[in-house]
């Protein structure tokens, strides 16, 4: 599984920081056990420390992964979120505890041999997916509190899984994330993908691996990759190198809003 290893190398997909009432809502991601990490990008975990005056609003911007997740404490409820070309809000109560599992690209269509497009802009209850993930999830983690426990028991359960599982490792598709990532997204998509395969047979992969095609991931990438960079709004005035890849500022602005679902002015206020 050579050509898989290297993506986490190359992607470091990020959330924001959880910003409304900050003070009662805590946000933080835990690394899976090493032979997971070329599978698993974390493990994270959204809960309140005390109830809020008001439902809460959760902001998910587009990073190219599969998620699982789950309410700790409603265990009927477990969901798959599938690949986003656009962020997705999720109106929350005013006190919740979820965990999820955050597969790294090309990822969860390997382990639970599921298309990604059948995933995509959507979420959809694990039951349907994959009944037994479903049944550990709610016999094992299920109304746990301690998250090193819960951390413990999914490495378990990954690791059984990933030993009983067959991956596809084909080089030509890896060879053409790679250069995704490797460019940051920033790249012509008919003439710097040549690696050995039909643009039909690289559409078919994308859309089966990934969930969409190489120019949506490759938007998404290039967009996560200024969310990496942390830049302030004057840098984004400075820095023409943020635009790289886009018309003009203008359609920056546009894309940006659509992944993240607030202009860039926004989002960098400092």
């Amino acid at each position: 599984m050579k050509n898989i290893n290297n993506i986490r190398q190359l992607y470091l997909p990020v959330q924001p920081t959880v910003r409304q009432s900050a003070d009662n809502v805590h946000y933080r991601e835990f690394l899976p056990q090493l032979e997971l990490q070329p599978f698993i990008y974390c493990y994270w975990q959204l809960k309140t420390t005390q109830p809020l005056e008001e439902a809460f609003q959760y902001r998910v911007v587009a990073d190219g992964c599969i998620d699982i997740f789950f309410e700790a404490n409603t265990p009927a409820y477990i969901y798959v979120m599938g690949f986003c070309k656009k962020y997705t809000q999720f109106p929350l109560d005013n006190d919740f505890h979820y965990i999820g599992i955050r597969f790294l690209p090309t990822m969860f269509p390997q382990l639970f041999k599921v298309p990604a497009h059948e995933l995509s802009n959507q979420f959809q209850e694990l039951a349907v997916i994959h009944p037994l993930t479903t049944q550990f999830i709610q016999e094992e983690i299920q109304f746990q509190r301690d998250f090193e426990r819960i951390k413990d028991k999914l490495d378990d359960y990954f690791l059984q899984l990933l030993a009983k599982s067959d991956f596809d490792d084909d080089g030509r598709l890896y060879d053409a994330v790679a250069i995704i990532l490797k460019n940051f997204g920033v790249l012509n998509i008919e003439t710097d993908l040549n690696t050995g395969i039909s643009p039909r047979q690289l559409r078919r992969l994308f859309k089966y691996y990934i969930g969409d095609s190489a120019k949506t991931f490759s938007k998404v990438v290039r967009f996560q990759n200024i969310l990496r960079a942390k830049p302030s709004k004057q840098s984004l005035k400075r820095n023409k190198l943020f635009y790289q890849g886009y018309y003009d500022q203008a359609h920056f602005i546009k894309e940006f809003k659509n992944f993240y679902g607030v202009t860039p002015g926004t989002a960098f206020r400092r």
